[in-house]
């Protein structure tokens, strides 16, 4: 049976009269692909940087991987590595030795730092910009050398702060094979992302932050059949010029001659539609969402 590699009891903080975590409860078994969701203000940062021992609890409980921070803060936090958003590393050095001073830190011989460094830089194709100082880099560059230097002392759990955060498509889609295999060989993943496209595709269970408290907890999948009504995009070949009646109950909007936008129930069928707009000789070259599943449902429940 896989463990709990991340336990958070009753988590609070306070500064002053000001409550920016209200009794946060959290567990993250090993292995897992984990989103954090959360709105600005909810309190994300706040946890994170009490997992890292850069913030003060006020009271409750975190244990990694088995360590209570508050008995063992050494042995803990090498269990766990974090990407932040920022880069915080100095720009005027070289991309290995920002990695093999990280593993000096962690007390790893510099043989095994080596081989870890190469292998991880290699993967993250930075390995070539190894003698490179790091402010000579791209901003995709730079992002990838904070998830090499993050995994040189190889962690249980690896926190992912916005990792795609002002890279290309194609980057975003090469990290996410990366983070994807990475999480394969067993290494718990945790992300906290805008990109909620990136949620749906690559986590299984999501976390959803809103008034410095967690207010759902689930399976991705489990959360995406509470979805009760999606918003459909078709475009048309052909020219629409008015809205058929029978399709009144979809909430229609003719966005243009030949775009259709459709609000559908998750009881109703999508074969009314489609024979509709064949009888009028009417040809779909494509549908797709309008936005994000989960974006609809992180609205809806973080505005109640």
């Amino acid at each position: 049976m896989k463990k709990n590699v991340l336990e958070i009891h009753e988590l609070t903080k306070s500064y002053g009269d000001l409550q920016v975590l209200k009794s946060v409860d959290l567990e993250v078994r090993e292995g897992d692909f984990f989103a954090l969701l959360w709105h600005n203000g909810a309190g994300k940062t706040t946890t994170i940087g009490i997992m890292t021992s850069l913030v003060n609890k006020t009271s409750g409980s975190v244990k990694i991987n088995g360590v209570d921070i508050d008995e063992d803060f050494s042995l803990a936090r090498t269990h766990i590595g974090v990407v932040p958003q920022e880069f915080n590393f100095d720009i005027f050095m070289k991309v290995y030795d920002i990695c093999f001073y990280q593993a000096g830190f962690y007390g790893i011989p510099p043989k095994i730092a080596h081989e870890r460094i190469e292998r991880y830089l290699r993967k993250l194709e930075l390995w070539d910009k190894r003698d490179s100082k790091a402010r000579e880099l791209s901003w995709g560059m730079k992002r990838r050398l904070m998830i090499a230097r993050a995994l040189v002392h190889e962690p249980k759990i690896l926190v992912l702060d916005e990792p795609t955060a002002g890279v290309d498509v194609e980057l975003r889609k090469t990290m996410w094979e990366f983070i994807n295999d990475l999480n394969s060989s067993w290494t718990t993943i945790i992300l906290t992302t805008h990109y909620l496209e990136e949620v749906e595709q690559l986590c299984r269970n999501v976390a959803i932050l809103s008034e410095w408290k967690i207010i759902k907890n689930s399976p991705v999948k489990s959360l995406l059949k509470t979805l009760d009504r999606e918003v459909f995009v078709l475009d048309l070949k052909n020219t629409l010029k008015k809205i058929p009646k029978r399709f009144s109950q979809y909430n229609p909007e003719l966005v243009d001659d030949h775009t259709l936008e459709l609000t559908i129930k998750a009881s109703e069928s999508l074969n009314e539609i489609f024979q509709v707009l064949s009888e009028k000789w009417v040809e779909v070259l494509s549908m797709r969402n309008k936005s994000n599943r989960l974006e609809q449902l992180f609205i809806g429940l973080t505005q109640k």
